[in-house]
């Protein structure tokens, strides 16, 4: 039995009128005139025998029958979307998602090297706060990413392994110029927490057993380990580090490691991807290379302790 659908452009304008609540901006952003997306609209009231939005002075609002509408809409051009750029003629390009700090610290460097060793082999790279690093390939534009996390993926996902998360105190060079830390020394300066839920100094001070010897009270909080980093380095406390992502640092001196222990935090950065997503082959290349180089980083020469328990799941 055939069943005759609202024609296309229509649903298109329904769609982008209810996602800005305005035909004005629903009109700018389809390159229509706001007569136009008005048309549209009437074009599917008619036919559902319904209205789909309601004015309330300046305010456009939805109906009943248009919230019950717009969910299945929104996933119908996710479908459309995703079925179109499995032939997009963008085929050459590998659209990568990854977490800011990483990007700026790691990944922007590699990536440029692997463009000039492989010409042809293009990444486009998105940077992205993430409080907890995640994906969504149904719904979001990107053939890969790279993820910190426990390493349970969805089945259909290939996985590459990069390397651990090793978590170390940083600070400004000039802390090491009065010799060694101790315990005392590290309760009586400022810590710098560069997760809002300070998880990375309560993982590092478990493993170190000084959770009752050093206070996480006080202290500046900031939003990734970026910007806790950054604020060490310019002296204003120590913060929580990464030991590959401040490597460069340290060997260059902008960066101090006041205790040379880094603690493993049972999290890794992953490079994922769908299994059916095409360009398979550029995705293992490009994999293959970031594992490569990150087994050949010259670390600094620290201590490194494996993940307790309570780190691992925190």
């Amino acid at each position: 039995m055939s069943r005759r659908l609202p024609p296309l452009y229509a649903l298109r304008a329904f769609e982008a009128a209810a996602r800005h609540s305005s035909f004005t901006r629903a009109a700018d952003e389809l390159s229509i005139t706001q007569s136009a997306v008005s048309r549209h609209i009437r074009t599917l009231e008619e036919h559902f025998a319904c209205r789909l939005f309601v004015r309330n002075g300046r305010s456009l609002q939805l109906s009943e029958a248009a919230r019950l509408l717009l969910p299945g809409v929104r996933e119908g051009f996710a479908a459309l979307e995703r079925a179109c750029n499995t032939l997009r003629s963008e085929d050459d390009i590998l659209r990568m998602k990854a977490p800011s700090t990483l990007t700026m610290r790691w990944l922007l460097a590699r990536l440029s090297r692997f463009r000039h060793l492989q010409p042809g082999n293009e990444v486009q790279l998105t940077s992205a706060w993430m409080d907890v690093d995640h994906v969504d390939f149904n719904h979001e534009p990107f053939d890969c990413a790279v993820l910190l996390s426990d390493g349970h993926f969805p089945s259909d996902w290939e996985v590459k392994r990069l390397f651990s998360e090793l978590l170390i105190p940083v600070g400004a060079p000039e802390l090491l110029k009065e010799g060694p830390w101790d315990e005392r020394r590290l309760a009586g300066v400022e810590l710098l927490h560069p997760t809002p839920d300070k998880r990375d100094w309560r993982s590092w001070l478990a493993r170190m057993d000084l959770t009752d010897k050093v206070s996480l009270k006080g202290g500046q909080v900031f939003d990734t380990l970026e910007l806790g980093m950054i604020a060490a380095a310019r002296g204003y406390g120590v913060s929580m580090g990464d030991l590959l992502m401040v490597a460069e640092d340290v060997a260059q001196a902008r960066l101090s490691l006041p205790w040379p222990t880094a603690v493993a935090s049972g999290l890794d950065y992953y490079l994922v991807w769908p299994k059916t997503r095409p360009g398979g082959e550029r995705l293992r290349r490009l994999s293959d290379f970031l594992q490569g180089e990150a087994d050949s980083m010259d670390l600094p020469k620290v201590e490194i302790l494996g993940p307790s328990a309570s780190i691992g799941s925190s």
